[in-house]
């Protein structure tokens, strides 16, 4: 027989496989199956007992089902409470004894296991038994507070205080919290025997010495009347945590308490012991608390040195959050300054100085320096000691690096000092040396003023020679060089210096110089050398300033043509920059040369310049950027000078011919548009 092919069970179709309108969600099932109650068993019927025999049944049967349960886990302690409990609620003390027992044998150290115990020998008046419970929890778990407090509450509560005392006793010899000892001294208070709590708080306070627990022991005496000892409660505190571990709340109690006392004196005292031994991050409390008490108790005096202390405080703050604040220790050293202790100034200026700046750049040394200078002059000028302000010179000296920079005002000021000491020897060596090491404009003028004051003038002329080798192109040098040697009334050396300036390849201020030079042959009355010297002068530049200087000089000069040279050098100028092309300049000076004929000329001469004055026109130019790329147009103002268009005949024709061929364009595009009507007209008449 042939096997038919088995056949597959069809799977049903879902045709609707859209979500249903209403979700029903898990959390939703479980409150409907909680609002309907489905899973709560109802209670079981209350059973009414009526005889012993019953009652014992009931009994048994409860004793059986505990012991079941114990005999399934005996360290489940919360079986062994419910039984206990319900043989207590039986009346069955005894049977309970026993049960917290057996208890005790399986876990002796349960907190809650002792405290059912006790509480359920109180509740039926055992107190021998609960005293000798409380005995044995305390034995055997000497650390659990719960268990002594009860027990000295016990007893207290039955009136045995001697024997509360006992326990108190027994327990602060295991040294626990401080609240065990607080609560000692409270019951003490309460029955009023002060020389026994005062003796607790004396244990108190070295089995926990905090400042706190100092505090209260003084307010304990001052609270009771007793003044000194409170007083000496806190000086014993003070030198019991000594100076290494002093703390503020320890001296602002105190302070108070003397203030308290009207003995503001001490209170004074107290506050400033404490602000110069308690470091100053630590000390901002006291600080408000010094500061309230003076502006209550003191004088101005005492406010004042409050203030300062808390200025000192905050910067001492700012100078150990950034010890490169050179402005913060300038601030701190005028404070300690105006104190005038020299032995703190000299302090703060050390550490001061011992901040040098990381880098050898001298944009960081700038401000530092000044700290040294500073430092050097409190010694000379406050406290008149010449020994110590030349080692300050010389430390500072010593700590500069002169090959990458150095400060000229240092070696003037250390070199003026030794001076200030007759020790001109000193001054000259130091001053030589500094020249030697790192040589600099302001050293070289420093030392020539020196000498100049001392009128050493063979020195100044010996320095100035070796300024000029160390920079040639410095023109005021050579001009200073110069006035000496005018003042000394060598003209022919002054001349000679000038000569040698003028002549040298590279200036950094030539026409300084020059005027220089001018003037002072203008000032020896030398009009024809100051005018060869303008000659030579229009041989290197043509700047438009020379010429009408040039100009103003021949008509300052005493001679009878002066405005006719003035006029004579107007001329050469206008032409000169005429050919180089310089149309601003050439405007500045033809305005000079129009303000100069109109004070000096005549009216042809005046209508001369005038006709060559330029008019002003705007014109457009284009504007390209770096890369040849056109940015579009600017607009600027030029200069149109009518003797440049009389040297261009042909520019006037050549802009008429523009003109023309413009004007013929106009015309050919109207007669163009005349034909095109013409033709229109026709095809629409066809």
């Amino acid at each position: 027989m042939e096997s038919k092919p088995q056949k597959m069970p069809k799977v049903a179709k879902v045709k609707n496989k859209a979500p249903a309108e209403i979700q029903i969600t898990a959390e939703q099932l479980l409150r409907e199956a909680k609002e309907r109650d489905l899973e709560i068993l109802p209670p079981p019927p209350k059973q009414k007992i009526s005889d012993p025999d019953e009652l014992a049944d009931y009994q048994h049967r409860k004793r059986r089902a505990f012991e079941d349960n114990l005999r399934k886990n005996r360290s489940v302690i919360s079986n062994w409470l419910k039984y206990a409990q319900w043989e207590e609620s039986q009346k069955e003390v005894q049977r309970a004894r026993s049960i917290y027992e057996r208890a005790l044998d399986v876990d002796h150290r349960n907190i809650t296991l002792w405290l059912k115990y006790t509480e359920m020998e109180m509740r039926n008046r055992q107190v021998n038994h609960a005293r000798n419970l409380w005995d044995r929890a305390v034995t055997i778990l000497p650390r659990a507070n719960q268990f002594w407090y009860k027990y000295s509450y016990m007893e207290e509560m039955v009136g045995n205080i001697a024997g509360a005392r006992q326990v108190f006793d027994r327990w602060m010899e295991w040294e626990p919290d401080e609240q065990a000892w607080l609560t000692y001294i409270k019951f003490e208070l309460r029955y009023k025997e002060i020389n026994r709590a005062r003796t607790i708080y004396e244990r108190f306070v070295y089995v926990h010495p905090d400042v706190r627990n100092w505090t209260k022991f003084a307010k304990f005496e001052e609270q009771h009347g007793f003044i000194s000892g409170a007083r000496k409660v806190f000086e014993r505190s003070v030198e019991f945590f000594g100076e290494e571990t002093m703390d503020e709340k320890l001296y602002i109690a105190f302070a108070k308490f003397e203030e308290n006392q009207r003995e503001h004196d001490r209170a004074r005292v107290i506050y400033k012991y404490a602000l110069d031994h308690i470091p100053k991050d630590r000390a901002q409390e006291l600080y408000k608390a010094y500061t309230i008490h003076e502006k209550k108790y003191g004088d101005r005096t005492g406010i004042e040195d409050v203030i300062v202390s808390k200025r000192k405080f905050q910067y001492e703050e700012e100078v150990k959050a950034n010890p490169t604040n050179y402005d913060a220790w300038f601030d701190y050293l005028r404070l300690v300054e105006s104190e005038g202790n020299l032995d703190s100034i000299r302090e703060t200026y050390e550490r001061a100085i011992a901040n040098v700046p990381p880098t050898k750049e001298k944009q960081f040394w700038r401000r530092y320096i000044y700290l040294w200078i500073n430092y050097a002059l409190f010694e000379e000028l406050e406290a008149e000691d010449e020994e110590r302000t030349r080692q300050v010179y010389r430390a500072c000296l010593e700590l500069l690096p002169h090959k990458h920079f150095t400060f000229s005002k240092i070696w003037l000021l250390y070199a003026q000092f030794e001076i200030r000491n007759k020790n001109l020897t000193m001054a000259r060596k130091m001053l030589g040396m500094a020249l030697g090491m790192c040589p600099k404009d302001k050293l070289y003028r420093g030392y020539i003023d020196l000498e100049i004051q001392l009128r050493e003038f063979d020195r100044c002329r010996i320095l100035y020679e070796k300024f000029l080798e160390f920079g040639p192109e410095n023109c005021v040098t050579w001009m200073r060089f110069a006035e000496l040697e005018t003042l000394l009334g060598d003209t022919d050396r002054a001349r000679a210096i000038y000569e040698l300036a003028v002549n040298q390849p590279r200036l950094d201020m030539p026409e300084l110089l020059w005027k220089a030079y001018i003037d002072f042959e203008v000032s020896l009355g030398e009009t024809e050398k100051a005018r060869e010297l303008y000659e030579r002068l229009l041989e290197r530049t043509l700047h438009v300033k020379v010429w009408m200087s040039y100009a103003q000089f021949e008509l300052a000069s005493a001679d009878e043509s002066n405005v006719e040279l003035a006029r004579r050098v107007y001329e050469r100028a206008n032409l000169s920059l005429r050919g180089a092309n310089e149309k601003e300049e050439r405007v500045l000076l033809l305005e000079a040369w129009r303000e100069f004929e109109t004070q000096h000329g005549d009216e042809s001469s005046l209508n001369n310049v005038i006709k060559k004055m330029p008019r002003r026109v705007k014109k457009r130019q284009r504007v390209q950027a770096d890369d040849g790329t056109e940015e579009g147009w600017e607009e600027f103002f030029d200069y149109i000078f009518p003797e440049d268009e009389a040297t261009k005949p042909n520019l006037k024709l050549l802009e008429m011919a523009k003109a023309w061929k413009k004007q013929q364009q106009t015309n050919d595009e109207d007669k163009e548009g005349e034909d095109d009507d013409d033709d229109s007209n026709s095809s629409s008449e066809s």
